[in-house]
């Protein structure tokens, strides 16, 4: 099961659940332990999650964190819990307090159903007052999910997590600003829209009249906007099943005169080694056609790792650029290979990044 398949099953189960749960220690054992779960952590293992995490602040000793996820023994993001039902608002001071006692530097704040992402943007070790990132299970999104996956264990780094943070936070203040602008404009708001349209004063009667004209006329975008995007989404579908049939008769005929050598499977191999590091190896695969071998992830041709040339006097291995467009190297052995060890790796962070 993929990762967006788990999270998923996960809410399914929660919402499902959730008025049976009547304590915030039943929360955490029946909603938060299971999320931080199929974040890839071993809660039971106390090198990966430590429960009951002593922060000390000062002269007040013993105090805990409830959950601490581990790297390396030291801990890199704190988790405090509430029970489902609770509002998260009145309790990120507590744990703005334990922040910058230890070496973490991220915090959630969750109650199982909505989990408010923290880290140091502001000032440095000192807890933000606002998430940089929330995750609500009852708004399950494929760019949420795709952020979320950043803190999975398989993928998890300070410095892509920190270089994407103050950009979320941003986009998530301005977002809400929108949609209470968009719902319920402010008189600033309308009177922007309002001086650009209409050439004399307004008053408070034209103010109210184009109170309602910029909601009609931010309803009518979006739904336009929607409407372009579905006829859009439904060309590119059409025009893909197109291409997914020729794909598909191609390389049926040319399966029948492909060779894959020994030499092939060899560089294969190498290739998975370097990148093993950062991606699962069931998600590395190779496709061999009659001009060349690719080696692509997720066995989708719009994620090309690289391909080799391996059928003529010179041995060729081709890289790709940000466009996908092909750079070919030649190679004297298959050890050479290992000299585009960075490329291949950056290759890799960019199609995990992917939205």
């Amino acid at each position: 099961m993929d990762f967006k398949d788990a999270i998923k099953q996960l809410a399914e189960r929660i919402l499902k659940h959730k008025e049976l749960v009547q304590t915030e220690e039943a929360t955490k054992h029946s909603f938060v332990m299971p999320f931080i779960q199929t974040l890839g952590y071993d809660v039971f293992n106390p090198l990966e999650v430590v429960p009951e995490f002593v922060a000390d602040l000062g002269i007040k000793k013993g105090e805990k964190v409830d959950y601490a996820i581990i790297k390396d023994g030291q801990p890199v993001i704190l988790v405090e819990c509430k029970h489902w039902s609770a509002d998260l608002n009145p309790h990120n001071s507590q744990l703005f307090r334990y922040f910058h006692t230890t070496k973490a530097k991220f915090s959630i704040l969750t109650n199982g159903i909505e989990s408010r992402f923290y880290t140091d943007l502001v000032e440095t070790n000192k807890m933000d007052e606002k998430p940089f990132f929330v995750f609500d299970i009852r708004d399950l999104r494929d760019n949420n999910i795709e952020e979320l996956k950043k803190f999975h264990k398989n993928y998890f780094s300070h410095e892509l997590i920190s270089s994407t943070a103050n950009e979320l936070k941003y986009i998530g203040e301005m977002k809400s600003l929108i949609h209470n602008e968009v719902n319920s404009p402010t008189p600033e708001f309308v009177k922007h829209f309002a001086k650009s349209v209409y050439n004399s004063v307004i008053t408070q009667k034209l103010l109210d009249q184009f109170t309602e004209l910029t909601k009609k006329a931010f309803q009518y975008y979006i739904n336009d906007l929607i409407t372009d995007r579905l006829k859009s989404a439904l060309i590119q579908e059409e025009d893909q099943t197109k291409e997914i049939a020729k794909d598909a008769i191609e390389q049926q005929v040319a399966e029948t005169k492909v060779q894959t050598t020994q030499d092939e499977l060899d560089a294969f191999n190498i290739i998975r080694s370097i990148v093993r590091k950062n991606i699962p190896l069931k998600r590395i695969v190779y496709r061999d056609a009659q001009s060349y071998f690719a080696i692509l992830i997720d066995d989708n041709n719009r994620k090309p790792l690289c391909r080799l040339y391996f059928n003529s006097s010179k041995k060729y291995i081709a890289l790709f650029d940000s466009n996908k467009m092909e750079i070919k190297k030649e190679i004297t052995s298959l050890d050479d290979i290992f000299q585009y060890s960075d490329e291949l790796l950056d290759a890799v962070k960019k199609y995990v990044a992917e939205v």
